[in-house]
């Protein structure tokens, strides 16, 4: 028999104090369940990311034992974390709403005062069916019968509340935090299928400290306040409708900002030998089934019919590229093509998941395709990531990090093509410098991947760039070149963006920026104001110089009061104002107002000079 010692002693004894669970060989478990020697041990702290989410299940649990207190007769469905908080999905007779969140509340804080014990349970499938049914709780009967195991595992707050769940959770509700807030409660339909159940979602945050929470509040105000969509409404940049749901309607002011950003792309990549292309955006399904998007993408194309042929309109730019490629013979000596493409995508995301431009059907990703050789995708692959780093310091984010994402459950290719293309990845991250965690499972279906994830000022996370290693497009594309030895050989295929989509990164921007974004995006970079309408002349002449210069210029001759144009181009996030008055035009000078609030009256030459340095793009 093997000898075990309980969690809670062993943390004890190793003096550790605020364990909440213990990671046995690499699975997390609860303290009080036994550990047998000579195994692996780590304990997870309330302080850590993991065991703060351990006490946000918890909390969620909490959450549905005081609406099931409150409410009886109410059935529980699911309660996951998700980032920052987590949610509990319910039906229950009475209709929650906002107002109801006190009361809850007031519930859960009673249920921790308590302290109920929690305590784990193994039961048969057949034990934990038959108990359910008699609690009449009919979803967790069902994810009892669909779960493929023989044992299941439940938890109980004494004898008050228990709830089918893998844990592992806090050893008692007094374990669990106070500074908790529910946030909201919108409608969700059982397993995502609108022909079932709809059940009442409560979303809620939970932390450790009140500071904590203070500090996430303080967040999702300002969050509000930096929605890339009313600010996109305030500056007219763009706007959404109904008619072409996940599309964008770019504005003047939005389509300066998008062509901005996609110029200066467009020169950073051009000084790394990347070559532009552009391939056509319908394309018939037989090159679709080729490449093997019909089989694991095609719910997510958009299809047309014409003269009895079915094409696809593309949802990615890689089938495209090898056909370019396929022109005429390659040989090693040409490798490697760093082929760009500002492609226009289209994928039918589900109407529900649309969010702005943040999630969107109709998108331009910065695409590239590299084909090279074996030997070279160490090489390039580190040159893409001190690019990519060297561009995310110029947008003003300095601080990122690295997944790699390993082969999906859906994927094509042999196993010993995965071993090689994750191991090279891997390699050639690690020589770029770059640290990576790993994302279980969540490849592209034709090879790994990197997938590179931008902090904002508010501290939140966006998945932007990514490389993906793919030896098997090529191939069954048909794609060739000449090697050494005078074989023909299939490339490899490197799949690489930096920002992702154009119109995402411009969303991130605008929330990142909170509008205000870097002079040399900002679609207006000066604005020429007069104080009366006696400067007007002189205010056009200047207004020509700056034009001249290539300088995005504005010019407002209203006859309004200078305070009142001032402060309306503030609003608009105009980062200089040029003012004008007689005593300017008299000394040939410009009062100049910066974004920051200081001002400097200066000669018009020098003003001139200076605006133009100020507002060119990062070089690189």
């Amino acid at each position: 028999m093997v000898e075990e010692r309980i969690g809670f002693a062993l943390a004890k004894e190793q003096g550790i104090k605020n364990a909440v669970a213990v990671i046995v060989d690499g699975i997390s478990q609860d303290l009080s369940r036994g550990i047998p020697r000579d195994t692996h041990v780590e304990f997870i702290t309330a302080n850590s990311p993991e065991g703060l989410e351990i006490m946000r299940h918890t909390t969620a649990h909490i959450l549905a034992q005081a609406i099931k207190e409150l409410w009886r007769g109410t059935q529980i469905a699911i309660g996951p974390t998700i980032a920052n908080g987590f949610y509990y999905d319910v039906l229950c007779e009475h209709p929650i709403t906002p107002e109801d969140f006190e009361k809850i509340e007031s519930q859960m804080r009673r249920i921790i005062y308590e302290n109920y014990k929690i305590s784990r349970e193994v039961l048969t499938k057949q034990a934990a069916t038959e108990m359910f049914e008699e609690r009449n709780e009919p979803f967790k009967v069902e994810l009892v019968r669909d779960l493929d195991a023989t044992e299941m595992t439940i938890y109980r707050h004494g004898d008050r509340f228990v709830d089918l769940c893998r844990g592992p959770h806090l050893p008692g509700t007094g374990a669990a935090s106070k500074h908790f807030k529910l946030m909201k409660v919108a409608g969700a339909y059982w397993r995502g299928d609108s022909k079932r159940e709809m059940l009442q979602r409560i979303y809620a945050t939970s932390w450790y400290t009140k500071e904590d929470l203070e500090q996430y509040l303080h967040n999702l105000e300002e969050a509000e306040k930096r929605d890339h969509r009313k600010i996109a409404k305030d500056l007219d940049l763009f706007h959404l409708q109904e008619e072409s749901p996940g599309c964008i309607f770019w504005h003047p002011y939005g389509w300066t900002m998008y062509n901005a950003l996609r110029d200066y792309i467009r020169r950073r990549i051009q000084k790394e030998g990347y070559v532009e292309v552009c391939t056509p955006q319908m394309v018939d399904r037989s090159l679709w089934e080729e490449s093997g998007h019909w089989e694991k993408y095609r719910e997510n194309m958009f299809i047309a019919e014409s003269e009895g042929r079915l094409l696809a309109i593309k949802p990615m730019n890689c089938p495209g590229a090898i056909q370019i490629f396929k022109q005429g013979i390659k040989s090693y000596r040409d490798l490697p093509i760093r082929m760009a493409e500002f492609g226009c995508c289209h994928r039918n995301e589900p109407s529900g998941a649309l969010y702005g431009a943040m999630r969107v059907r109709g998108f331009t990703q910065d695409d590239a395709h590299i084909f090279c050789t074996l030997n070279q995708i160490n090489s390039e692959t580190k040159k893409f990531c001190l690019l990519l780093e060297s561009v995310y310091k110029d947008m003003g984010f300095d601080e990122f990090s690295v997944k790699f994402s390993d082969r999906p459950e859906k994927r094509t290719g042999t196993d010993e093509i995965w071993d090689l293309s994750e191991k090279l990845l891997q390699e050639a991250t690690r020589e770029a410098g770059l640290n990576f965690i790993l994302n279980k499972g969540e490849g592209a279906f034709y090879g790994p991947k990197l997938e590179f994830v931008l902090k904002d000022k508010l501290g939140r996370e966006w998945q932007c760039g990514t490389i993906q290693v793919d030896f098997q497009m090529p191939e069954k594309l048909g794609a060739w070149y000449t090697a050494e030895d005078g074989q023909k050989r299939h490339p490899i295929m490197l799949h690489r963006a930096i920002l992702g989509s154009l119109e995402r990164f411009i969303g991130i921007l605008l929330e990142h920026y909170a509008g205000r974004v870097p002079l040399w995006l900002s679609p207006v970079q000066i604005v020429v104001t007069t104080i009366t309408n006696d400067s007007n002349s002189y205010a056009e002449e200047i207004f020509k110089e700056f034009e001249k210069s290539d300088v995005r210029t504005e010019l407002d001759q209203r006859p309004e009061k200078i305070s009142y144009k001032i402060r309306e181009h503030i609003l608009k996030k105009r980062p200089i104002i040029a003012v004008i008055g007689a005593e300017e035009e008299k000394r040939r000078q410009l009062t100049l107002r910066y974004a920051d609030g200081h001002q400097e009256t200066i000669p018009v030459e020098k003003a001139v000079a200076k605006v133009r340095e100020m507002s060119r793009p990062p070089q690189g």
